[in-house]
């Protein structure tokens, strides 16, 4: 029971506590108090007709307002009218109360325009001077009667403008929110695609390797049943699972920004490729080696490890240049491999090529790959300002 005039509670309060339907329902019956309550002697019956369509024009505005604003605008703005119209042949203050609450309320719609609102008070504010000046009021009390209307305009106008901001306010924070949970959305679906990168590289270096021994076993088992080579082989494929295992140690620490200076960590890396690849690789660094960013140093890393694997799986046996250079707004990495390549890793089902860009990219950098400068071989090359 308890809840359920909770419910009941919030229901009539709702969001907006001056707008709310409690409110509406208390307007209501003051005037509708007003209406039959408030007059000095007998009223005629044309007049009583008026009085009631113009209060049924409040009660219309009030219940469509929400669900049909602009049959609601129209029923209020009657009820102004027509309170107005009658407000010089009447002996009492009833319809005069009833065309300040029409005017009141008016002045604070969102749903109409400022002009439409001034178009409308100045229309009941004439329509009320005619009346008058036709009963042949006071003429005193018109001016009176006037400044009241211009007063509640000038105060709805106010209250409106502050709900125009409050409404903005709030379609501000939703903007904000929309946009905080786009960019969180978009930082990781970036997390997530340079994860990819990560684990691509690793993978593609340390399965690769380690694939290629074990088929080395195999074939000294099948074919030539040469044991000791086959365990030999064996034994290799175990170091190279553990090096792969170091190498995802040194991926997610790459992550965490908890790398060794980048010319140390490429020399490891290009190490590493020289044992379990058989490849033989030059390195050389140039420029003053110093600290970059950690993104510099991963995106530059994973780049390398990428190319010397490429050059591993397409021209194997085939010397390797590699050359990182410290320039004092760059860094560039250059791998060159002089033996002819044919295709590329993209074209033949892999994603080696697109990670290195991406991931050159997310660093602010730029990569480009292709035959060197004489035709002859294949050069990639990364280049990232600091």
């Amino acid at each position: 029971m308890r809840q359920r005039l909770r419910a009941i509670g919030r229901r009539l309060i709702g969001g907006d506590p001056e707008n709310s339907p409690l409110m509406r329902i208390i307007a209501g019956v003051l005037l509708a108090v007003n209406l039959v309550y408030n007059h000095i002697g007998p009223i005629p019956v044309w007049m009583w007709a008026a009085s009631i369509v113009a209060y049924l024009g409040m009660a219309t505005f009030a219940i469509l307002d929400h669900r049909r604003p602009r049959v609601a605008i129209s029923a209020l703005i009657a009820a102004a009218l027509i309170s107005a119209a009658i407000t010089g042949p009447a002996t009492d203050s009833a319809s005069l109360i009833m065309t300040c609450a029409a005017i009141s309320v008016m002045s604070q719609q969102l749903s109409a325009s400022a002009r439409i609102i001034i178009a409308v008070v100045a229309a009941g504010g004439a329509t009320l001077a005619v009346s008058e000046l036709l009963a042949r009021h006071p003429a005193r009390d018109l001016p009176t009667h006037l400044a009241i209307l211009c007063a509640l305009m000038l105060l709805g106008l106010y209250r409106r403008q502050f709900r125009l901001r409050v409404r903005e306010t709030a379609l501000l924070l939703e903007q904000t929110r929309r946009a905080q949970h786009e960019q969180a959305r978009a930082a990781a679906l970036d997390e997530r695609a340079r994860i990819a990168r990560e684990l691509h590289d690793v993978l593609a270096h340390s399965l690769g390797a380690l694939a290629v021994q074990l088929d080395v076993a195999e074939g000294l088992l099948s074919e030539k049943s040469d044991l000791p080579g086959a365990l030999a082989r064996v034994r290799r494929s175990r170091r190279l699972a553990a090096n792969g295992m170091a190498e995802a140690r040194a991926a997610v620490a790459a992550l965490r920004n908890d790398i060794p200076p980048l010319d140390e960590a490429l020399r490891g890396l290009i190490d590493g490729y020289r044992r379990d690849h058989h490849m033989t690789v030059d390195c050389q660094v140039t420029g003053t080696p110093h600290a970059v960013e950690s993104a510099t140093a991963v995106s530059l890393l994973g780049t390398a490890r990428e190319a010397l694997t490429n050059a591993s799986k397409h021209a194997p046996g085939a010397p390797v240049s590699v050359v990182l250079t410290f320039d004092a707004d760059r860094v560039r990495l250059s791998v060159r491999n002089p033996a002819a390549r044919n295709g590329n890793s993209h074209s033949e089902g892999g994603y080696g090529l697109t990670g290195m860009r991406e991931r050159i990219a997310l660093a602010g950098g730029s990569l480009s790959a292709g035959p060197g400068q004489d035709g002859r071989g294949w050069l990639v090359t990364a280049e990232v300002p600091e």
